[in-house]
């Protein structure tokens, strides 16, 4: 049984600041076009919230953060974002051709070619300027997960994509914890909040929702169930492992889907999942002792078991996103900045360690 009270409390806490209607944009939407001119360099990361940590194809550390895009280097931090917009980012993505995406709330995304910036908002066909979530597919056509749908974006134009045909999110509207204790209404908004898209080997698309998780064929949506015949809902993070199973986080837990058969690992809410280069899978989820949330790994070489090895490395009040670095360093974000574990010391890049 989940613990009602701290279920409530992480989706309270979780959703602050996302869920605020209507969100006003610090700059003006449309396209626009803005040479980076002097990008703030410092010693130290954001100390807000971090969202989404990536490393690109030169060993970079991007992060998206309530502060702005940073770029870590190995020796120092750039704020990317600091001449172009105050908006809170939650999303980066560098695409195939080495160019980067940002995804906002408020000011829809950008996009960043090392030099300039473009911002695309609901004005150029965005479906909606709270952008969480950036994915690319097999063919190259970019993904954005937005507060009122999904937009693919072929180079040229945005095709918009609802998993229900349902009325947008108004100001009035809000979410709490316990709306996920029943069946949510086929009518409500937030079954086109898009907070993960990933590609299958089939070449379906997967989406989770702040409503329910759906697959996509390339005609239909269809709602996704688990062995028990129940929806997932409130599903934060889904993820293609290296043998090209489905892993979802949320609200109703840990699963891992084979192509035929849906096993859960946890009821814990998960945020957030990533797969090593060793095929571990890390996780950040609610805590059981009540402690805020766990960051944890599970051993690749028991996920076959019935209780496979789990690891908890710390606790923070919010743990996001995880990366793996190059170097096999584990990164994450959590409410007041970024923090890198290196298997035995967590470092918080303010000038002092916090260990486990």
């Amino acid at each position: 049984m989940k613990n009602k009270r701290n279920v409530l409390y992480s989706l309270i806490v979780m959703l602050a600041g996302v869920i605020n209607f209507p969100v006003q944009a610090q700059q003006k939407n449309g396209v626009q076009d803005a040479v980076e001119t002097k990008a703030i360099s410092t010693s130290h990361g954001p100390n807000g919230i971090v969202r989404t940590i990536k490393q690109d194809r030169n060993g970079n550390i991007w992060i998206a953060s309530w502060e702005g895009i940073f770029k870590y280097d190995g020796k120092s931090f750039t704020n990317i974002t600091s001449k172009v917009s105050s908006a809170r980012f939650f999303s980066v993505l560098e695409d195939r051709r080495g160019n980067f995406w940002f995804g906002s709330i408020g000011s829809g995304v950008y996009y960043y070619d090392g030099k300039s910036f473009k911002n695309f908002t609901t004005k150029e066909g965005l479906a909606g300027n709270e952008v969480t979530n950036i994915y690319e597919d097999k063919t190259g056509n970019i993904w954005f997960g937005t507060g009122s749908g999904a937009s693919r974006y072929d180079g040229k134009s945005f095709k918009n994509f609802k998993m229900k045909d349902v009325p947008a999110p108004t100001d009035a509207d809000s979410v709490r914890g316990s709306v996920y204790q029943r069946q949510l209404p086929e009518g409500s908004w937030m079954h086109n909040d898009v907070n993960a898209i990933v590609e299958d080997k089939i070449g379906k698309l997967w989406f989770g929702t702040r409503g329910y998780a759906f697959i996509y064929d390339g005609k239909t949506f269809t709602t996704i169930t688990n062995k028990d015949g129940k929806h997932f809902a409130n599903v934060r993070s889904i993820i293609k492992d290296k043998k090209g199973n489905i892993w979802l986080g949320g609200y109703d837990g840990l699963w891992r889907y084979d192509g035929s058969t849906f096993i859960n690992f946890t009821q814990k809410f998960v945020g957030y999942i990533y797969e090593d280069k060793k095929g571990n899978i890390w996780t950040s989820s609610e805590s059981a002792n009540a402690r805020g949330w766990v960051l944890s790994r599970y051993d690749e070489k028991t996920l076959s078991n019935t209780r496979p090895t789990v690891t908890e490395i710390t606790n923070k009040p919010m743990i996001f996103g995880i990366l793996e670095a190059y170097d096999g360093s584990i990164w994450f974000g959590a409410f007041d900045g970024v923090y890198r574990y290196d298997g035995s010391t967590i470092t918080d890049f303010k000038g002092k360690l916090d260990h486990k």
